[in-house]
């Protein structure tokens, strides 16, 4: 079960994943490292660090619409195509830290592919969607993560593969797409997820679940770069409540 879902988002514990069958790295709890990192916060505002998130994929599959839903609770059925790239940061508390996720919106146009391909960089996690009721999605969604990938070391990049609009595909239709999703995601190595950004149905389990993953990932990752200096010397401990920019632009 995922804990009580509180304004600025607080994850206590590792949430499992909407669809634990197709996941390929569902875990029960942190990293043991991790734990010990966050154990040793003194009291008081803790920043520590951002994961850069990007959604990439064709071109009205509702890239926009599951990142609105998520961060305004909101889904909007006039379609408007993304023009090069929108930005949203939403914050969370994972283990008692205050962490962020930037979520980069691309567009799926191919006009505009050169503009978001320069977004690319940096990414802790990909997001490649598809739409569930159109299979031509899915078949391009290989080549938007090999786009992406361009741009980003493999190894050290999370990858979720994430079919939306289930709300609107046929049973038949829906087992079909599926069985191929899952079989791709485990060509790639990513997490598949099924949602619907109309009902909302996974899609903050979703959000939660890239947060808890890059959240452990940049904390294992500081700790390799540092090597033996002590765990309070990793997270950095600052007073930035009164700081307005230290707010969700959304939610």
């Amino acid at each position: 079960m995922l804990p009580p879902v509180k304004k600025n988002r607080v994850i206590t514990q590792l949430p499992k994943c909407f669809n634990p069958t197709a996941a390929l790295h569902v875990k029960d709890s942190f990293h043991p490292q991790v734990r010990a990192v966050c154990q040793v916060k003194k009291p008081g505002s803790v920043s520590f660090n951002i994961a850069k998130v990007i959604v990439v994929g064709d071109v009205a599959v509702g890239k926009t619409c599951l990142i609105s839903r998520f961060c305004k609770g909101e889904f909007d059925k006039n379609y408007k195509a993304t023009i090069g790239v929108d930005f949203e940061m939403e914050r969370f508390e994972v283990l008692g830290v205050p962490f962020s996720l930037q979520l980069w919106d691309t567009a799926g146009q191919e006009r505009f592919k050169c503009i978001a391909s320069t977004y690319y960089r940096g990414a802790q996690a990909i997001i490649v969607v598809f739409d569930l009721s159109s299979s031509t999605s899915l078949a391009h969604a290989r080549q938007w993560l090999e786009d992406s990938m361009k741009e980003n070391d493999p190894s050290s990049v999370l990858l979720f593969l994430v079919g939306t609009k289930k709300d609107l595909s046929s049973p038949d239709q829906l087992e079909t797409l599926e069985r191929e999703a899952i079989r791709l995601s485990e060509e790639i190595k990513a997490e598949y997820w099924a949602v619907s950004a109309k009902s909302g149905d996974g899609v903050k389990d979703l959000f939660f679940r890239v947060a808890s993953l890059t959240f452990e990932a940049n904390v294992l990752s500081e700790l390799e770069k540092n090597g033996s200096k002590p765990y309070g010397d990793i997270i950095r401990i600052t007073d930035n409540s009164d700081d307005p920019k230290s707010k969700s632009s959304c939610c």
